[in-house]
């Protein structure tokens, strides 16, 4: 393995100096002649709607094969899917679902739009995933349900989820919208629950812009959540007859068609992040302070919707703001993250979930929830790359890991940098 070494003079550029990185990196999203036909064939086809078109319905059963799923459902988004998931779970309202603290708000905020307990269980500070030890003490005679993130695209414990979920008869749904074709051991992400949800809104690795779908091998489920997003209807029923609480939350052919296409690239792109995300964490690991998302053997393929780190201040000799600051400086598009644990956005500190959960919360004090391994990430170590520099060169990744090397060798500098 190389070692990534400057100067120890270099200057950085946040106080004049020369730039480690001055190209662009690959832009998002990818596409071109494919999509354009699709698209054009769709309009002039004039069927636009799912019922009546054939590219949601060819999406749907190519997206199924490549996740190792008997059905695949398109919904508008991957909030919607979530949502249409615990519905289809048949999970009695007021009931506890157990999610992490560090994801997008949509992981608890569908829960909550199913009328269920979103309960904080805290992740493992390494992987940046669910604990199943904290999902296991978060357990209660109300618990229903876990939805575990395969956050930036590495898939959770599910070996240790299941198990938990055996154990207690719960039902698991994986957030699975960063893990486009991500694996665990042998099997695809969102084969590995009861039932998966997936997103493409515009920043994921597969996207028409929006869109969701979910994922499953019960017939069951696959036939209760198709119900509820066509309107309530059955198979063999006619067409104004609506037998559950439901509503139309079905992809569109023209979101379908640039799917398809986007669908051909996937998982040629999927290796590449995978493959450009290993050398970079391989690099990144000889810095002292720095601490790429560690990556279990169960994880065969990691699709890298992100690319995580945690900066470990103490160590690497200068604060996470200063380091973020001067990275920006060096020409690396590189974010903090979150900065709050779910339980502690005002949503949920003022119970403000509209018509959901009426008596459930005077009950509820999201202000007592504590989860420390969360809470050092927002605070003061969470840093991440998207996934579109991980579409680039080996060469590319050279220079992430360059600018990388240069701050922490001008690591005394950044005293000066005020947060």
């Amino acid at each position: 393995m190389k070692t990534l070494r400057l100067a120890t003079h270099t200057q950085l550029a946040l106080f004049g100096g020369p730039k480690i990185r001055r190209r662009p990196f690959p832009a998002w999203p990818v596409f071109g002649r494919s999509e354009a036909q699709r698209l054009l064939r769709t309009l002039r086809r004039g069927k636009w709607g799912k019922l009546q078109g054939p590219e949601v319905a060819e999406f749907e059963r190519r997206f199924a094969a490549m996740h190792g799923c008997r059905h695949a459902i398109g919904v508008v988004n991957g909030t919607v899917s979530l949502r249409i998931a615990l519905l289809a779970a048949g999970l009695e309202a007021g009931a506890e679902v157990i999610v992490p603290p560090y994801t997008f708000l949509a992981t608890a905020t569908a829960v909550v739009e199913a009328n269920l307990v979103p309960v904080f269980a805290d992740i493992e500070l390494a992987t940046f995933n669910l604990d199943p030890q904290a999902a296991a003490a978060a357990i209660t005679p109300r618990t229903r349900a876990i939805v575990p993130v395969h956050f930036a695209g590495q898939p959770a414990d599910m070996d240790g989820i299941m198990a938990l979920a055996r154990r207690h008869r719960l039902v698991v749904i994986e957030d699975a919208a960063h893990a486009h074709g991500a694996r665990y051991k042998t099997r695809p992400a969102g084969s590995l629950g009861h039932l998966g949800s997936f997103s493409f809104q515009s920043s994921k690795n597969l996207t028409a812009g929006e869109g969701g779908i979910i994922t499953t091998n019960d017939d069951q489920l696959a036939e209760a959540c198709r119900s509820i997003h066509n309107c309530g209807r059955i198979p063999g029923g006619v067409w104004y007859e609506h037998h559950v609480m439901s509503a139309n939350y079905r992809l569109g052919e023209f979101q379908g068609a640039v799917l398809n296409a986007q669908l051909d690239r996937l998982e040629a792109q999927t290796a590449t992040r995978d493959r450009n995300g290993q050398y970079l964490a391989a690099q990144l690991r000889q810095i002292p302070g720095l601490h790429p998302q560690q990556r279990p053997a169960a994880t065969t393929r990691h699709s890298h919707h992100l690319f995580l780190l945690r900066i470990d201040a103490a160590t690497f000799g200068a604060p996470r703001a200063a380091v973020l600051q001067a990275l920006a400086a060096e020409g690396i598009p590189v974010s903090g993250g979150y900065p709050l644990p779910l339980y502690r956005q005002p949503l949920f500190r003022n119970k403000a979930f509209g018509p959901y959960l009426p008596a459930e919360r005077k009950k509820l004090n999201f202000a007592r929830v504590r989860c420390p391994n969360c809470e050092r990430i927002c605070n003061e170590q969470g840093a991440w790359l998207e996934q579109n520099l991980f579409l680039g060169t080996r060469a590319d990744m050279d220079d992430i890991a360059r600018a990388f090397t240069k701050v922490y060798e001008q690591r005394h500098a950044l005293a000066r940098v005020r947060a």
